[in-house]
């Protein structure tokens, strides 16, 4: 029996374990930290929790694929809510605009907002929102690339997404069809997820906003660290086992250069050695390289490409009461538009009229704190480490002015606990340039332009997460495991047919 290697038990190495689980290969996972997650990952604080990583999750049947791969039961192991709506959208000017879940009822909440004329556009659009995604994620997402010549290997499929607009620009195109500026902001804002403005990212950028506004938002019962910590049981349940606590630091290699295994720190000399046929290593990729793969220089993209702007987080835990109206997921838009996303994405520096978003996930889930009281997860878009803030003195501004904002706005603030990260804080976790958006999707870091999955020059190491194929973002991380499991299928002779394993007695949280 071949084994494999998964280096991190986050989203991806969970996926990849999962869908390598019933191969007839031995997986073992191995984490640094005590439970699983990654950067979805959870802090317990004087009674209440925060998620640390993503808090919005769409495509719930990427995770039932997931889960599914492994013989478990998402629903069983998993359960969690549709939420509608799924985002409030609160303008500079007082107005709000809720995304709802249906077509029916956002349209008639487009209707009652912002007039007749954008109700019709919006049957349009979510039309080619559709056509979209059902072109893009056989073709373009949930495929492996070898070289750029692959986008030709489906000609109709690229000449269906040229004739769609996909190459045109996002914001143009949002722009020809409403009327309503609220609503060209409201289907625009998500290209900031993919590292770019939404005036100059390309339209078919607009997958990202099909997932949120059209197929929906889920939340997790025990909020989203519940995620990795259902994938983590369905892969042991499965056979996998799950190293828990355990850094890897080094990887191993045979005479011809393949993978040999890999070597955990410990407290023998040299720490301990575990053998393996392949290995499928989650770390950011420039950060691979440095500690995992040091004599080999990296891809040119992954040394010198454009990376996301970042974010500053404030994980606040409360008590007292919401003001009216507010959602699980509340959006606030600030005035200026273009302005901030230059000043943020060209220049390097804080939006000087940042939109926030405000998750309140005890809105749905009150025992993430104590009665009488909540969680806020507030995020503002900052630069990357490429940019021109010296954080030493803006972590201290930012926080008082995310306190003014919180107040201004009718949120509580007296708070209990809390937890401010900024992009030097994003680096010391390991995320290149402070940002855990990693490599923009600019076209030339966008399907086999970004870092492949595979590492030639060490037959049998492969990557799976944010910073290689498909991308960024929840699904496209889970879509990555699965890719890097079929690139391990195919590189390592046939396995037996799959029988049942014992499960491993590693606990699960």
């Amino acid at each position: 029996m071949s084994r494999v290697v998964v280096i991190g038990a986050g989203l991806a190495g969970l996926a990849t374990a999962c869908h390598l689980s019933r191969s007839g290969h031995e997986v073992v996972v191995v984490e640094a930290e005590h439970a699983p997650g990654g950067r979805a990952g959870r802090i317990d604080r004087d009674g209440y929790t925060f998620d640390t990583g993503p808090t919005v999750l769409t495509m719930r049947g990427l995770l039932d694929d997931v889960v599914s791969a492994a013989g478990g039961d998402l629903d069983a192991l998993l359960p969690m809510r549709m939420l509608d709506p799924a985002y409030r959208a609160k303008f500079a000017d007082g107005s709000q605009i809720l995304v709802r879940h249906g077509h029916e009822a956002m349209r008639e909440e487009i209707r009652t907002v912002c007039g007749p004329a954008d109700a019709a556009a919006f049957d349009d659009f979510s039309a080619w929102l559709k056509k979209l995604y059902d072109v893009e994620m056989p073709h373009f997402i949930d495929a492996n690339f070898d070289s750029p010549l692959d986008l030709v290997s489906s000609p109709a499929a690229a000449a269906r997404l040229l004739g769609l607009g996909g190459f045109g620009r996002l914001g143009p195109n949002v722009r020809r069809r409403f009327a309503d500026d609220r609503l060209r902001r409201l289907f625009t804002f998500q290209a900031m997820y993919a590292g770019l403005p939404p005036s100059s990212a390309l339209a078919l950028y607009a997958v990202i906003t099909y997932m949120d506004c059209i197929e929906g938002v889920w939340f997790p019962d025990g909020g989203m660290s519940a995620v990795p910590r259902a994938l983590a049981k369905a892969a042991t349940n499965a056979g996998v086992e799950l190293r828990l606590g355990q850094r890897v630091t080094e990887v191993l290699r045979r005479a011809d250069g393949a993978v040999a295994g890999i070597v955990i720190e410990g407290d023998s000399e040299g720490g301990e050695r575990l053998a393996a046929d392949a290995v499928v290593c989650t770390l950011d990729l420039p950060v691979a390289y440095r500690r995992l793969l040091p004599d080999l220089a990296p891809p040119r993209v992954v040394k010198k490409g454009k990376y996301s702007p970042s974010a500053v987080v404030w994980h606040v835990g409360v008590r007292g009461g919401l003001p009216e109206g507010t959602r699980h997921h509340n959006i606030h838009f600030a005035d200026a538009w273009d302005s901030s996303f230059d000043a943020l994405i060209k220049q390097g520096r804080m939006m000087p009229d940042p939109s926030r978003l405000v998750t309140v996930p005890t809105m749905s889930d009150p025992s993430l704190a104590p009665d009488g009281s909540h969680v806020l997860y507030v995020l503002e878009p900052a630069p990357n480490l490429d940019g021109v803030v010296d954080w030493k003195t803006q972590r201290g501004r930012t926080r008082e002015e995310l306190e003014r904002f919180l107040e201004r706005e009718g949120y509580p603030t007296d708070i209990v606990a809390e937890e401010l990260v900024d992009p030097v804080d994003w680096e010391a976790q390991g995320m290149e340039r402070g940002t855990p958006f990693a490599l923009a999707h600019t076209f030339p870091q966008t399907g086999p332009f970004r870092p492949s999955n595979v590492e030639k020059r060490v037959p049998g190491f492969f990557f799976a997460g944010s910073g290689t194929t498909p991308g960024v973002g929840v699904p496209m991380v889970l879509v990555s495991g699965k890719l890097a499991a079929q690139r391990v299928t195919d590189y390592l002779p046939a396995a037996p047919a799959w029988k049942p394993r014992p499960v491993r007695r590693t606990e699960v949280a």
